[in-house]
């Protein structure tokens, strides 16, 4: 019998959780209850609250004894993250589920991110809308909207609650089937405007036995990346597009964090990194772009897309940042530049061609970079020219196979 984690606070929503509860165990699935309210459950549940914050060696009486919502949330939170891998590891429980409110919600993500990608998880929520990456972080996790609040089961909650337990039934009775044959796995990243490039290179690494994992860099994507990256699964990095920094470095809205590019580095895995899509800051439609840049080179994208051109300090400093994580290398590392344009509008005659824009990144790179961290390897092409493409993909291979 396969067994699902319930993490809730038992003390103010018992009733919906004895509801789930009961409604998995006439699905034939066992349960393990973990309650992370602060006072006495409603329910007898299998992991205590004193348990869980006993993780992070904090006594129970002292969290109650604050009578502070904030701080109780935060212990919860630390506690749950540190013992849910644990019961996991411990063959305790096959995947997890959750509901709640932003408290709730904190509490129980925070836990399920800790958790190896491919677990299920499934968390109910008043927060599912609107921006929900500090919840689901570079994570798998199953976010459904609750449409009314996790309080009472009434006709619109019991429909939503049945519909998440039977998802999570269906993933646990329905398990991923490892495939036979495990080729190497390759990340690689890639952007709109450096989809030839980064189509051309998977074909051409598939071709000689990789598996390819393409990553959208809009933030989530490079975040998903660096952690697979950090777990393990990745065996080289085709990073060839990390706009990311962009936004990272000016303000677009699509930044990947300041530790974009670190993994790679300091795991030491086989690295190729280049400069796609770093003539580009990313924000919203047209009238969301911030009024101090109304006056830059400006291009819509599309309707919900507008681009902002970087300018010869932004890439400066979008070259030093990226200079600093290439010397954290500790594996091979090769840095390509393709002279020709780094996206499909910067190249002569598109609105986004910028040959001094793109020296600066380039100089800059190249006087950054210390020695013995990165190669560096110049092209006379475009970034999506098949002979860079091909080019990085071959020197990817080389670096992994220990001919560079």
């Amino acid at each position: 019998m396969k067994t699902v984690a319930i993490i809730g606070t038992f003390d103010t929503k018992g009733e919906e959780f004895a509801y789930v509860k009961k409604r998995f165990e006439e699905l034939g699935v066992g349960t393990l209850t973990i309650h992370c309210g602060v006072f006495d459950p409603q329910t007898k549940p299998d992991v205590t609250n004193a348990e869980v914050a006993a993780a992070i060696d904090v006594e129970m009486s002292v969290v109650a004894e604050k009578k502070d919502r904030a701080f109780a949330t935060e212990t919860m939170t630390r506690g749950i993250e540190k013992l849910l891998p644990s019961l996991y590891a411990n063959g305790r429980f096959d995947g997890v589920f959750s509901m709640g409110g932003s408290g709730g919600t904190t509490i129980a993500t925070a836990g399920m991110r800790a958790l190896p990608i491919g677990v299920p998880k499934v968390m109910v929520s008043t927060m599912a809308s609107g921006d929900t990456s500090p919840y689901i972080g570079a994570s798998d996790i199953a976010l459904f909207p609750s449409i009314v609040d996790v309080a009472g089961i009434n006709s619109f909650s019991s429909t939503i609650f049945d519909n998440a337990v039977a998802a999570m039934a269906g993933m646990l009775e329905h398990p991923h089937v490892e495939a036979g044959d495990h080729k190497p796995l390759v990340a690689a990243t890639m952007f709109g405007v450096t989809t030839p490039a980064v189509q051309k290179a998977q074909d051409y690494l598939q071709s000689k036995g990789y598996e390819v994992l393409v990553f959208h860099a809009t933030g989530t994507g490079g975040k998903c990346m660096e952690a697979l990256v950090n777990g393990g699964f990745i065996k080289g990095v085709l990073d060839l597009t990390t706009t990311e920094w962009c936004d990272e470095i000016v303000g677009g809205v699509l930044a990947a964090g300041s530790d974009r590019c670190s993994a790679a580095a300091l795991n030491g895995v086989p690295t190729v990194i280049s400069v796609g899509a770093l003539d580009m800051v990313n924000f919203g439609p047209w009238d969301t772009v911030p009024p101090q840049f109304a006056s830059r080179n400006l291009y819509k994208h599309n309707p919900t897309v507008t681009l902002m051109r970087t300018t010869v300090d932004e890439n400066r400093k979008i070259g030093a940042a990226i200079a600093s994580k290439i010397n954290l290398s500790t594996g091979p590392c090769t840095l390509m530049l393709p002279l020709r344009g780094v996206s499909m509008i910067d190249a002569e005659g598109q609105p986004f061609w910028g040959p001094e824009e793109d020296a600066a990144l380039f100089e800059t790179l190249k006087a950054d970079i210390q020695p013995g961290r990165a190669d560096v390897v110049e092209m006379d092409a475009h970034i999506n020219d098949d002979e860079f493409a091909i080019a990085a993909a071959q020197k990817l291979i080389d670096l992994m196979e220990g001919r560079a």
